[in-house]
């Protein structure tokens, strides 16, 4: 008599994890590399490659593109280490209100940021207008263009940086420091020759992110760039311009965005093993007190970058609450512009619950799921998806935007303007840091208790979620925190995706910055960062801790 087969359930997850990835992530990607070949009679062609690196004006984006992100990247790593050196390696008075307004910048969505600066430092901005004013100083470097563009993106991803090398420092052994010290080698010496060469790998990611998100934001060269072309803005107007619109041309800047992207971030991989090794830490490094003026300074320091970086929200909220008439401030305070832009908008408050929620349950169910495929059951299929998990790590927002309206504006499935392709979007781009995060918390959980469980008769899938999930839940609980705030911000996918059934509340904020209703998109602005401080209230809750590192 033949025994029967049974179908084990995680080969039956794996392959529908997989097929999943296919049909959402893999073959949208095809379109765009299928659009980038094709001409407008659906023949295959260099056209649109040769249009793109034979005209100068569509060429000096890519330039400009690389002139950005590596100037952001450089200036980023050399403002927000110092910051993060002095904030772990001394005692700083406001510990938690430095953490908490780090968060804030960070996850704050860089084209608020942008119209804030306009608001400050444009031509008739209200820094500019007082300089004018008061001392006559008429020749202020304009905000407009790269210098904008330079200002807004070093401001918003120092925290990034800030926040990476804190959880480096933080695996430093404070013997390695002491017995640096027994050698005589202290102060700047010692930061040089050993603080940063135990935290090269962790420089290397940090660089990795700001690269990536610098390369890819939409919202900021838009909003202040004023003509200065950039890889994510040009794919935009390419696939929805006002003037004229060409798929298979933007499909194909699309195309170079990725190779990119994939050779910067293959560059990191192999720089981050070169400089890879092994360090457990079993005694923290201890918090110093510093004295005098090297007390003053490094206060000073950490102070006045944070202020910089947070006053566009300062700005933001107090023009919250002033008067408007029309699209201009006017003398005196009220609630008008929560009561017009909740009339107007308030939609897509709870829309913003709604698809974020729905996202964020999905993004953690997926990523606990794959986790734990990749860590407890490593095969070919396994290890293919966690490959193609990170793909959407490399690509930008616009790009997986352009292409899910390719492969779903037709049929034999038509998702274009639902709630189910702005999920899905959300999803994808979202899930590779939350999948990297569970697989670090798996690592730490031994699969005997595992096992035990199922010998005294437990399922797989019952000792799974009894036994595995409840020991992953702090860590995962507080990632799907952290990621929900970058859900509620992201706009660069959106803004291909939406309509008006599914406008998010980051999408009602550009849409009233971009009809010069400052005051309006003040109001939505402040609403977006209340949800964000309580997020990240609950988080440091949650986690037990007043510190929070990535």
């Amino acid at each position: 008599m033949k025994q029967k087969r049974t179908i084990d359930i995680w080969t039956v997850l794996s392959i529908s994890i997989l097929v999943l990835y296919l049909v959402f992530l893999l073959w949208p990607l095809y379109n765009i590399l299928k659009g980038s070949f094709t001409n407008t009679s659906g023949e295959f062609t260099l056209e649109w490659f040769s249009k793109f690196f034979g005209d100068p004006y569509y060429l000096k984006t890519l330039v400009n593109s690389f002139s950005v992100t590596v100037w952001v990247t450089i200036l980023t790593l050399v403002v927000g280490y110092p910051m993060a050196y002095f904030f772990n390696m001394y005692e700083i008075k406001g510990k938690a209100i430095v953490q908490i307004v780090v968060i804030l910048t960070a996850m704050s969505a860089p084209f608020i940021g942008a119209y804030a600066w306009i608001q400050l430092l444009g031509r008739n901005g209200i820094i500019t207008a007082f300089l004018r004013n008061t001392i006559g100083f008429t020749k202020m470097p304009t905000i407009y263009g790269f210098n904008g563009i330079l200002l807004v993106l070093t401001l918003q991803l120092i925290p990034l940086v800030f926040l990476y090398i804190s959880g480096a420092l933080k695996k430093i052994d404070n013997s390695i420091l002491e017995a640096s010290e027994n050698m005589g080698v202290t102060g700047v010496k010692r930061f040089f020759k050993v603080i940063v060469p135990l935290t090269m790998p962790t420089v290397f990611a940090a660089a990795l992110l700001v690269f990536m998100r610098a390369f890819s934001d939409f919202g900021t060269p838009l909003l202040i760039g004023e003509g200065y072309r950039v890889f994510p803005v040009e794919i935009y107007r390419q696939f929805l311009g006002e003037t004229g619109r060409n798929y298979n041309f933007a499909a194909s800047i699309s195309v170079i965005a990725i190779i990119i992207t994939s050779a910067i971030f293959l560059g990191q991989r192999f720089l981050s093993k070169y400089f890879s090794f092994t360090m457990k830490s079993f005694n923290s490094v201890e918090r110093k007190q510093a004295k005098g003026i090297k007390n003053f300074l490094m206060h000073a320091y950490i102070y006045t970058i944070l202020f910089v970086a947070y006053l566009p929200q300062l700005l933001i909220l107090y023009q919250s609450f002033q008067n408007t008439s029309g699209k201009i401030f006017v003398k005196g305070f009220s609630l008008n512009s929560y009561r017009v832009a909740l009339e107007r908008m308030g939609k897509s408050i709870p829309t913003t619950f709604y698809i974020g929620g729905l996202a964020l349950a999905i993004t953690v169910l997926a990523a606990v799921l794959i986790s734990y495929l990749v860590v407890r059951r490593p095969n070919p299929i396994n290890t293919f998806v966690d490959t193609l998990s990170m793909i959407p790590y490399i690509i930008p927002g616009s790009v997986i935007g352009i292409g899910l309206v390719m492969t779903f504006n037709r049929k034999p499935l038509v998702l274009t303007g639902t709630v189910t392709i702005m999920v899905v979007a959300l999803v994808i781009r979202r899930i590779p840091y939350t999948i990297r995060s569970s697989v670090a918390i798996l690592q730490q959980i031994p699969i005997t208790i595992e096992e035990a469980a199922i010998s005294l008769g437990a399922s797989k899938l019952k000792a799974f979620f009894k036994v595995t999930v409840p020991m992953m839940a702090t860590g995962v609980i507080a990632g799907a925190i952290l990621s929900w705030v970058t859900i509620i911000t992201e706009l660069s996918s959106a803004i291909i995706l939406y309509n008006a059934k599914t406008t998010t509340l980051t999408l009602a904020i550009y849409t009233f910055v971009t009809r010069g209703n400052y005051g309006y998109a003040a109001a939505l602005a402040t609403v977006l960062s209340i949800v964000t401080v309580l997020s990240i209230l609950l988080y440091m809750k949650i986690a037990d801790t007043d510190e929070i590192t990535l």
